[in-house]
């Protein structure tokens, strides 16, 4: 049976020279980050803008009103201004999700450097944006109202731990779910390829692993979709916290 982490392994392309005594290499990774933003640009930038759109155009406006339609949600018309940020967010992850499930392709976001630099320009937006908007009013993100004195200081630290580990929430919760379901996939996928090889007696065996393979495959394009809606949806609530730091 293959590894099912062997998937997740980053190979050289070739060598960008060094820095430091560091090597900077293009490689695997960089190679399907950048397909997933081209892919992206194609998508929003190549449809016709004919009144009565095609299907092609009609997904990319549906996506364009669906994040829109969130954002709206979450952080009102004020919160509109980090529209760039949110749509871009969440259509790279989107289609590295979507593309990480296409068989002999590249898990992006199985990479948990990814998704942290990913939720660190989340954190970093909301704390700067929120001191340049707020001053020092920012900081009654920390300090709930309405709670008594005598448990004040229990609740304050609790709430600035709890702002501190977002970006390690945000991040984890996105490799994880990608991470888990690329390798029960591929766990499934090498028990249909062992059984197989076993002659007629294990190709019937192997219907059963054939079946899970298919409906896990199915599931995970489910996941894909809910994870990039649920990396956005938190980027939009934190977001609120920048622009409206009391509770």
């Amino acid at each position: 049976m293959a590894d099912p982490v062997e998937q997740f392994e980053i190979h050289k392309i070739f060598s960008l020279g060094h820095v430091g005594g560091q090597e900077i290499a293009f490689t695997n990774s960089s190679l399907f980050m950048f397909i997933c933003v081209g892919a992206v640009a194609v998508l929003m930038l190549g449809g016709s803008t004919r009144l009565v759109p095609t299907r092609y155009q009609s997904v990319a406006e549906l996506t364009y009103e669906f994040v829109v339609g969130m954002m709206k949600e979450s952080l009102g018309e004020e919160g509109m201004k980090f529209f760039p940020l949110v749509f871009s967010i969440f259509m790279f992850v989107l289609m590295a999700n979507v593309i990480g499930v296409i068989p002999f392709t590249f898990s992006v976001t199985s990479h948990l450097i990814v998704t942290v630099a990913l939720a660190l320009i989340v954190f970093l937006t909301v704390l700067l944006y929120g001191l340049y908007k707020n001053g020092f009013k920012f900081f009654k993100v920390f300090v709930p109202s309405g709670v008594p004195m005598y448990i004040l200081p229990l609740i304050t630290a609790i709430e600035v731990i709890s702002f501190l580990s977002r970006p390690v929430s945000h991040s984890v919760r996105l490799f994880a779910n990608m991470l888990a379901g690329h390798i029960t996939i591929k766990v499934f996928g090498g028990f249909v390829a062992a059984l197989g090889a076993l002659g007629a007696t294990g190709a019937l065996g192997a219907t059963l692993p054939f079946a899970m393979t298919t409906a896990l495959s199915a599931l995970e394009l489910l996941v894909a979709f809910l994870q990039a809606y649920v990396f956005a949806i938190l980027t939009c609530i934190y977001l609120n916290d920048a622009l409206h730091p009391g509770h």
